[in-house]
C-alpha cells in the first residue's frame, strides 16, 4: 500500500505505514491542539458575546478583503443562514462592512472596519504567539512536515482555495 512517497523513519517505524493505535493517538492530539490553538482566541471572543464562526468569518474577510459572501460561503462551509446571522452581528456591531460590488452590483463586498482589524489583530496575535512558540519548539524540518500533513488531509477543493489564499498573502 505505497503511495510512492519515501519512508523516512520516525523513531525506527516507516511514516508510510501506522498502526491503529498510532492513528488514534495522532486524532487525540489533533483535538488537543485544537482546544489550545482556540483557547486564547475564545476567551478574547466571549467578552465580546461572539463564537468560533465569528472568528472565522473575520479571519477571512481579513485575509481576502472584498471577498464575496458567496466566497466566504464557500471557504466556510457552513449555510447561507448561518453565515448571514453572523455577518448581521459583525455588520451590526461594526466590525465589517459590507459593500456593493463595483462589477456587479448584486454582489456584496465585505470588508473589515477600523474596529474590526484591530479585533483580527488581537485574535491573531494570540494565535501567531502559541504557533510561534510551537514552531520553535519543534524545530523548522517539523514545522515543513506539520504543514504537509495538514494539507494532504485537505479535500482537494479545500486545498485548491487554501492555495490561493495562501498565495495571495
Amino acid at each position: 500500500m505505497s503511495d510512492g512517497r519515501s519512508g523516512a523513519g520516525y523513531g525506527g517505524e516507516s511514516l508510510l505505514y501506522l498502526t491503529d493505535e498510532q492513528l488514534r493517538q495522532g486524532i487525540e492530539a489533533m483535538f488537543f491542539a485544537y482546544r489550545g490553538f482556540t483557547a486564547d482566541p475564545d476567551r478574547i471572543l466571549a467578552d465580546l458575546s461572539y463564537g468560533r464562526a465569528h472568528h472565522r468569518a473575520i479571519h477571512f474577510i481579513h485575509c481576502a478583503p472584498g471577498t464575496t459572501v458567496n466566497n466566504l460561503l464557500t471557504i466556510l462551509g457552513v449555510t447561507k443562514q448561518s453565515l448571514n446571522r453572523v455577518l448581521r452581528t459583525l455588520i451590526a456591531d461594526g466590525l465589517v462592512e459590507s459593500r456593493v460590488g463595483a462589477q456587479d452590483k448584486r454582489e456584496r463586498n465585505l470588508h473589515l472596519t477600523e474596529a474590526g482589524a484591530a479585533l483580527e489583530q488581537k485574535l491573531s496575535d494570540a494565535q501567531r504567539a502559541r504557533m510561534r512558540a510551537a514552531y520553535r519548539e519543534a524545530g523548522p524540518e517539523a514545522v515543513a512536515g506539520f504543514r504537509q500533513v495538514l494539507e494532504a488531509m485537505m479535500d482537494p477543493e479545500m486545498r485548491r482555495a487554501y492555495i490561493r489564499l495562501r498565495d495571495k498573502a
